[in-house]
């Protein structure tokens, strides 16, 4: 696996602010990952050694037979970042195309799917390589303790690791018809399947229909932007149907209080925004029942101090605002 050609493609969009990481198991390297590297990477990338009478480098520099050797990377810099694996070299060069001269292996059978996807998993809970050095030959005094020091992901990083799972890509058809009625649709990370959908005010009218035009979407949205539109409570009980949706913008539409009570059953909400709306403290009480949330904004909405106080009461950790 060189790095040979490494394309950094820059996140499109960060949702969250406050998010509560989802426990999942970690990837064991050593148990994991490193049969995948011995068996389709390391054979051209390992300690210099003489073949045939011939030394054998290992290609552009990098060897994968150490994990010192890995974080050292190869003699174009770093090829791993620990908990972003769009800016490490030993990802992006797996999943370029075939016929790319960065693409690897550059011989041999290539990653499967499942490979690649625990590499990704792997980098983004932060490479911990679990205590496996690999070759020490021509490790530098302190390599060690470089490699062992911990490191600690950060927390939207597991749970969008966690929240992905088992999400399959939007197909070019379905992204398409929801294009076509007015939703802007984009990857809340590079390579996530996971997007944010914003109806931006003055390029479509958003209303009851459109929201239902992005239904077939549902597993994949994990943000969706409706502020200002024209939407009214009938939008809701398809947004009830978003089970992956944690953040969810409502300010200055029509939504009442009976709208809310189709929201009780999203899980994963932890934000949402209603301000200037008509909702009220009965408003509220529906929103009490959903335990998953974080932040509520409710300026210059109907609610009382009063209310926003018992919410408050309702949900431990819970912050909502009327000022």
């Amino acid at each position: 696996m060189s790095n040979s050609v490494f394309r950094h493609t820059p996140l499109f969009f960060g949702v969250l602010c406050l998010i509560t990481p989802a426990t999942q198991a970690a990837v064991n390297f050593e148990k994991d990952l490193l049969p995948v590297l011995t068996k389709k990477c390391i054979d051209c990338h390992k300690v210099p050694a003489v073949v045939n009478g011939q030394k054998k480098d290992p290609k552009a520099g990098l060897r994968l037979d150490a994990s010192w050797a890995i974080l050292k990377g190869s003699e174009n810099g770093p090829v791993l970042t620990p908990g972003a694996p769009e800016k490490s070299g030993m990802y992006e060069s797996v999943i370029l195309p075939k016929d790319d001269d960065g693409h690897m292996p550059s011989k041999g059978d290539d990653l499967t799917a499942d490979e690649i996807k625990l590499l990704k998993s792997w980098i983004t809970e932060g490479a911990d390589f679990g205590g496996w050095v690999g070759n020490t030959e021509g490790m530098p005094l302190g390599a060690l303790t470089a490699t062992t020091k911990a490191f600690k992901p950060r927390p939207h990083d597991l749970f969008y690791a966690a929240l992905e799972k088992d999400v399959k890509p939007l197909s070019d058809d379905v992204l398409a018809k929801a294009k076509a009625a007015g939703a802007q649709v984009a990857p809340v990370k590079v390579e996530s399947p996971l997007v944010r959908i914003d109806f931006l005010t003055g390029v479509s009218k958003c209303d009851d229909a459109k929201v239902a035009a992005v239904l077939p979407l549902k597993e994949n949205i994990v943000q969706l932007e409706l502020g200002r539109t024209d939407i009214t409570d009938a939008a809701l009980k398809t947004v009830a149907q978003f089970p992956r949706l944690v953040v969810l913008d409502l300010r200055q539409t029509k939504v009442t209080d009976a709208g809310l009570e189709s929201l009780i059953g999203l899980k994963k909400l932890e934000t949402l925004n209603l301000y200037g709306t008509e909702i009220t403290d009965a408003g509220l009480k529906h929103l009490a029942k959903l335990k998953s949330l974080k932040n509520v904004y409710l300026w210059q909405s109907k609610a009382t101090e009063a209310g926003v106080k018992q919410l408050n009461a309702a949900i431990p950790g819970l912050k909502a605002s009327i000022k």
